[in-house]
């Protein structure tokens, strides 16, 4: 079977597709399938542009929409896989994969499937540790946050994939197997990427779970992209008690880009007594149905069975709780009796949304929305759609419930989680505040109720301002009275109520000396108040003051000299 290869395709399928096409014209030979690893960017219209993680000045519609309104078909099958540029609101419909468009298959988050006799595993996003073992949460319309976190790596696919038995041909992921770089050239890598070193000799370049799926699978061929270069590389796997060697022969391609190294045609061994078509694979249709329950659709840290413990670098698993899930013959007997026909041919159900085929204009929200491919998936399998439980809250099917750990770690959410901002995006993360990478975000809490403090902190703050010394207060100016920002005497009758009052009472209840001295003590008693406070203010607003003379008439009426 005559296989191509393509990096990163950033939209330009239908230049991908020229290529192949005169690649086919020169050799003279069909290509059988093309695969695609990552950075597809399935955009249908404008909507899905917006739940990109590109600046708008990089945003392009590409050609793909073309393919899914039917404006041009596909030449050849073509199976693709996510990276970390997609129109996330298209692929999160199609969780467990499904045709993005007529003749174009999407893998979905992690997926196996099989195209005449090649068995062909895929690994969709890039791996960020602040987001690998949450659930998917996500769900359009996205901020500027979760348009990235939706296409990172998650524990609960690469745990699905680690429970494969039988033989991988191909495996496809995005960004490199970690360590890769050290089983090619690393002179010429260098040369041509220098500023690699760093990342390679703090070991941070490539993705360390796909590393351990390399030491599980050692599928045959794997194929990347992601760093934008071509890099060949073998894995040799064998050991000296391996009665067979066994090799994994590693390549990587550039961008689709004039000059650039992007496609690579390879014959691969396939079964030459049937059609090549596309499958589904009963051993991953197993897994998917066992691990069903593990699912999870929190923001939350959770963790998996493990049945190493402590140990193992792992919590230890719950008592009696299942951590080896790869099928056995009864499973896979149930999965191949949920089709008729004993056939797993993939049906071509690809429907066309109209609203989306409409469209609308850039900037509008894309609205959140199940596809019908993933509902009469779930429905085949009796599974859970992740994206449905994210917008319905549905329970889950009744194929596998939440389990003993799922229910535990359900109940623990951060308030504040410190999540590393993408360093391959174009642009800053608008939440990262202080410009060090991390963002702090806001969760929702779960309703925990805290006991009241022992001490009240209110009183303390009372007697604390009891005590206080009193604050010295400078004489006022000899001009105070004729300043513009000076309260009127009607103002003044508050102060010292209980005071001036009784002042009052004695006056006119003949209390006191009595007389002119009564008066002329309540008027200086108010008077001596009122400067206290036209000199107060002035302390509480320390601003430069313009001052004005008024002359008052004896009709009560003012005007200025």
């Amino acid at each position: 079977m005559r296989i191509a290869v393509q990096g990163c395709a950033h939209g330009e399928l239908e230049r991908v597709y020229g290529t192949l096409a005169e690649v086919e014209r020169r050799t003279g030979v069909r290509t059988d399938l093309l695969v695609c690893c990552g950075d597809f960017q399935a955009a249908r219209d404008a909507r899905d542009m917006e739940s990109m993680a590109v600046p708008p000045k990089y945003r392009r519609m590409g050609s793909f929409y073309k393919y899914y309104t039917g404006e041009l078909v596909a030449p050849v099958l073509t199976l693709f896989i996510g990276g970390n540029h997609e129109a996330s609101a298209h692929l999160q419909e199609l969780s467990y994969g499904g045709w993005a468009a007529p003749g174009i298959y999407y893998l979905g988050t992690a997926g196996v499937v099989n195209v005449g006799g090649v068995r062909i595993a895929g690994l969709s996003g890039i791996y960020k540790g602040g987001d690998y073992a949450r659930g998917r949460h996500e769900r359009p319309p996205y901020d500027e946050r979760t348009k990235r976190s939706v296409y990172h790596v998650r524990q609960l696919d690469v745990f699905r994939l680690k429970q494969l038995r039988e033989p991988v041909d191909v495996m496809l992921s995005h960004d490199w197997p970690q360590g890769i770089e050290q089983h090619g050239d690393l002179g010429q890598l260098l040369r041509f990427k220098p500023f690699f070193q760093n990342d390679i000799d703090e070991g941070k370049l490539g993705n360390p779970p796909a590393r351990e799926l390399l030491n599980i699978l050692r599928p045959t061929y794997w194929f990347s992209a992601h760093l934008h270069c071509k890099y060949a590389a073998v894995v040799d796997h064998s050991s000296d008690d391996d009665q067979m060697r066994k090799q994994t022969k590693f390549l990587s391609l550039d961008k689709c880009l004039p000059g650039r190294r992007f496609l690579q045609v390879l014959d691969i061994a396939h079964d030459a007594s049937g059609p090549i078509r596309l499958q589904y694979d009963a051993e991953w249709l197993a897994v998917l149905r066992s691990t069903n329950g593990l699912l999870n659709v929190n923001s939350n840290v959770y963790y998996l069975p493990s049945g190493g413990g402590a140990a193992a670098g792992g919590p230890s698993s719950f008592d009696g709780e299942r951590y080896d899930f790869s099928p056995s013959p009864q499973e896979r007997s149930a999965v191949l009796g949920l089709f008729d026909d004993g056939s797993l041919a993939i049906p071509e159900n690809f429907v066309s949304n109209d609203a989306y085929r409409r469209g609308v204009g850039v900037g509008a929200a894309a609205a959140a929305t199940t596809n019908p491919q993933t509902e009469a998936f779930c429905r085949l399998l009796g599974v859970d759609d992740p994206l449905a439980l994210v917008l319905g809250g549905r329970r889950r099917a009744e194929s596998g419930g939440p389990t003993a750990a799922d229910r535990l770690f359900a109940a623990f959410d951060d308030d504040y989680s410190m999540i590393p901002d993408d360093d391959d995006d174009y642009s800053k993360n608008p939440d990262d505040d202080d410009g060090d990478g991390v963002v702090v975000v806001q969760r929702n809490s779960t309703s925990l109720v805290l006991p009241e403090p022992k001490n009240d902190r209110s009183e303390d703050a009372s007697c604390a301002e009891r005590n206080r010394p009193p604050v010295w207060t400078p004489p006022p100016p000899p001009d105070a009275k004729n300043d513009e920002n000076s309260p009127p005497e009607s103002d003044c009758r508050h102060v010292e109520k209980d005071e001036s009052s009784r002042c009052r009472s004695d006056a006119l209840t003949g209390g006191g000396s009595g007389g002119d001295g009564d008066d002329a003590e309540i008027a200086r008693v108010v008077g001596s108040r009122r400067e206290d406070e036209a000199v107060g203010r002035e302390r509480i607003e320390p601003k430069t003051l313009k001052r004005r003379n008024y002359h008052r008439e004896d009709d009560g009426g003012g005007g200025s000299d």
